[in-house]
């Protein structure tokens, strides 16, 4: 039992410093994940400002501080307070025999960096585009989903407008993804998951970008949009799941594009139940007379 306690708290508090090292500037800049998502954000919405894609929007639209906190709550206070429990799963494996490479289908080490990279960054996208889907196929996950889906006002920090459980329920299937690639996740993945933070970003933002011809790989607002799109093709639980990648809807047959105005009402039915306010969403979801 000491040794989970003490994993627990050496994996609590060491994320903890690390994170207030990281606001001090006491990291290698390549790592710093507090300010470089800070300067991501800070670009987006910039470009959000210079080139708006709905022009009557404000620029601080409805509910923009709710999911700037969200975003500094997601990446970084949950992710601190959440840490310590994850170090206990992995101790747990451990001990009944299970590790890192215990499900390993793919050898990465064998390859150049750049290709590690790559095939760490389509994996670990399909990976999450699956638990996406499951986010809106089974009732029980959708209730935290309808979080992320009561926006009604498109912008960049939309993004990070995500109930706490979904980092519940992303993390283990994520780390799964990691197990089948042997464990592999360098230090350089930090390039990979400031990459897909920017394409949350973009995808999320008062900005209209498709990009041209290689909008069938990667995700874009146009087709994100529809996603958050208060009305879907009838018989559907959603439409343009992707994350970073949209080539996972194009093959699954799960994309949906009619136009690109960017007018579409956003939300889902019900979404006036949703209550306002950051401390009543953490705990909605789990209600059971919820719809």
């Amino acid at each position: 039992m000491n040794k989970y306690i003490d994993g627990f708290l050496d994996s609590f508090f060491g994320t903890l410093n690390w994170t207030w090292k990281s606001i001090l500037f006491d990291v290698p800049w390549y790592s710093n994940f507090f300010w470089g998502i800070f300067i991501i954000s800070l670009f987006v919405f910039i470009l959000e400002v210079l080139f708006p894609w709905r022009k009557n929007q404000a620029v601080f639209r409805k509910d923009f501080w709710l999911d700037a906190f969200y975003m500094f709550f997601n990446f970084f206070v949950f992710a601190i307070f959440i840490s310590g429990f994850y170090k206990i799963l992995e101790l747990f494996f451990s001990d009944i025999g299970l590790t890192m490479s215990s499900f390993t289908l793919i050898n990465l080490t064998v390859l150049p960096m750049w290709a590690q990279l790559l095939l760490f960054f389509i994996v670990l996208d399909f990976v999450q585009w699956v638990t996406h889907v499951l986010l809106h196929r089974y009732n029980f996950l959708w209730k935290f989903h309808q979080i992320h889906h009561s926006v009604k006002e498109m912008g960049f920090a939309a993004h990070m407008r995500y109930h706490w459980m979904e980092n519940v329920i992303y993390k283990p299937l994520k780390t799964l993804g990691i197990m089948l690639l042997g464990g592999f996740e360098p230090a350089q993945a930090i390039i990979i998951h400031f990459f897909a933070v920017a394409i949350g970003h973009f995808n999320h933002s008062n900005i209209k970008i498709t990009w041209g011809p290689f909008r069938f790989i990667f995700n874009n607002p146009v087709m994100h949009l529809y996603h958050h799109a208060y009305e879907i093709p009838k018989g559907k639980n959603g439409v343009n799941y992707g994350i970073s990648l949209s080539i996972w809807d194009y093959i699954f047959k799960t994309n949906y594009i009619p136009e690109d105005s960017g007018t579409i009402i956003l939300g889902f039915p019900g979404d006036e139940k949703v209550p306002p306010g950051f401390l009543k969403q953490m705990f909605y979801g789990f209600r059971k007379n919820q719809n």
